[in-house]
């Protein structure tokens, strides 16, 4: 049989190519510049970003190195999300490059991208073995991202926290890749899908493996979404690490697990999710966790005073909110999801971005440090005001027309078949701790602007930290508006992905 190289087809990998030898151009004018020039590399960094948003634009939809890399609409989709929480997580380092990091600017900001680099090539990947490779691209540069100050204690403590369990997720998803592996003789997903679905039809049943692949891969991946029981990390690590890596934590990495997740349950694992192939059935337990992840979430943020572990806690809740999107698997699902993600990327980085803001001139992130801040700065204020409504859920912005979508998702597949109307408890769930979390919004909020005290610092901001926080006001407001070109891009990713209506 004669051996055939694969298509390699590089320009379909042209953004990520470039945005990893932009990576080591960063490293580099940091060095030869001697490290003196504290501004030129984090806008060094921006520009590297904005190209590659333009290379994206231009390489549209087609395979490469074989059926490994494939860009689709998810895929797209996916990596604009992951570039413009990029950017937006080093538009808001410029206030600690001069305050804290002195002597590493480049090794900063070349870790953001080369995590980002991770998270583009796992978006197109379309073989277990890449993804797992993109994964921990996407998670190893963050490990050190979140030690970064070495002589915090709190940031150290993050650093080692995340490592380990990150090295432990990364274990279990393997081991779980490898039962996958070993049933199907594949590592390509699709192919996978077909292989057991033949394997299920000519036994008619697989056994306990799936199952245990199933609970492995869960458990690896809950740990990139900070699903409960494997959220431990999640607070400690944002309070310890750099607000904007925190920031790049909450949204970046938790829609490259979304990625991972979608590629192999809905697309690699569809055969399996339907009622009547119980045991084999990632729904409900997904379903569990979500549950699980939307009231614990949502009822420990309430206790916080030290407003990155309440945001912490926050993103705990709004992945399980997310996750009621990725169990209704029908024509609505994956479009709500990706939305979901979309408009999340704007009201959370924008919030994180006002709390370095704050926290490079008061040194603090306690709550109790934004009070009166609508008298000394009032445009921060109302700035974050907004965020804070978006994250909870208030018409007309964005995070309500998200929540919006995952809900109508999930009731709209309920009422089709009976096998389905445990949805309709879920979306309830979601519903009433999606009312819980109005009391922890609005408390900062009220901090800021019900308070007798007011503030006595005044706040001016860097531009790029303005431009950030402009940018997630603009989302919100904008896409919570007039949402329709968004929603009309979304509309490719379940056909794309293998979804059929139901």
């Amino acid at each position: 049989m004669e051996f055939q190289l694969p298509e390699y087809n590089l320009r379909m990998m042209l953004p990520e190519i470039f945005l990893f030898l932009w990576a080591l151009v960063v490293f580099l004018f940091d060095l030869l510049s001697r490290r003196r020039r504290e501004s030129a590399v984090g806008y060094l960094t921006l520009l590297g970003l904005l190209i590659c948003g333009g290379l994206l634009a231009t390489t549209g939809y087609g395979r490469g190195f074989g059926k490994m890399f494939f860009s689709d609409p998810m895929a797209l989709f996916f990596k604009i999300i992951f570039l413009g929480s990029a950017f937006m997580a080093v538009g808001s380092s410029f206030g600690i490059i001069k305050q804290k990091i002195v002597n590493h600017r480049g090794e900063y900001f070349g870790l953001i991208l080369l995590s980002t680099v991770g998270m583009m090539f796992l978006a197109s990947s379309q073989e277990l073995l890449s993804l797992w490779i993109g994964l921990e691209l996407t998670t190893i540069p963050l490990f050190v991202l979140a030690a970064f100050f070495k002589d915090d204690k709190l940031s150290v403590e993050a650093g080692v926290k995340y490592f380990v369990f990150g090295a432990f997720s990364s274990a279990l998803l393997l081991y779980g890749f490898s039962f996958l592996y070993g049933m199907s003789g594949t590592t390509e997903i699709v192919a996978m899908k077909m292989n057991l679905a033949a394997l299920f039809i000519a036994n008619g049943s697989l056994g306990v493996v799936p199952l245990v692949a199933m609970v492995m891969i869960i458990a690896g991946l809950g740990f990139k979404l900070s699903l409960p029981p494997f959220h431990q990390w999640a607070p400690d690590v944002y309070e310890g690490s750099p607000t904007p890596i925190a920031a790049f934590l909450s949204v970046g990495s938790k829609a490259a697990g979304l990625v991972a997740f979608a590629k192999i349950f809905v697309n690699g694992l569809w055969a399996f999710w339907g009622a009547e192939m119980a045991p084999n059935d990632w729904g409900y337990l997904t379903g569990i966790l979500a549950c699980a992840a939307m009231i614990y979430g949502n009822v420990v943020a309430i206790r916080q005073t030290n407003i990155k572990r309440m945001l912490a806690y926050s993103s705990i809740a709004q992945a399980g909110y997310i996750m009621i999107g990725m169990v209704a698997v029908n024509e609505w699902g994956l479009e709500a999801v990706a939305f979901y993600v979309f408009a999340y990327m704007f009201a959370n980085m924008g919030a994180f971005a006002i709390v370095a803001i704050v926290e490079d001139k008061t040194g603090s992130c306690q709550i109790g440090t934004y009070r009166g801040l609508s008298q000394s700065s009032p445009g921060l204020a109302a700035c974050m005001a907004v965020f804070l409504l978006s994250l909870a859920g208030i018409p007309p912005l964005a995070g309500f027309l998200a929540k919006y979508k995952v809900f109508a998702a999930a009731i709209s597949l309920a009422g089709r078949s009976q096998d389905y109307t445990w949805l309709y408890w879920l979306a309830g769930v979601g519903l009433l701790t999606a009312v819980f979390s109005l009391y922890y919004y609005a408390n900062i909020i009220k901090q800021m602007y019900f308070s007798a005290e007011e503030s006595p610092y005044r706040i001016k901001p860097n531009p790029p930290a303005v431009a950030v926080v402009a940018i997630g006001l603009i989302g919100v407001v904008l896409f919570g508006i007039y949402a329709e070109p968004i929603l009309q891009f979304v509309k490719d990713i379940p056909a794309a992905t293998g979804v059929i209506p139901r």
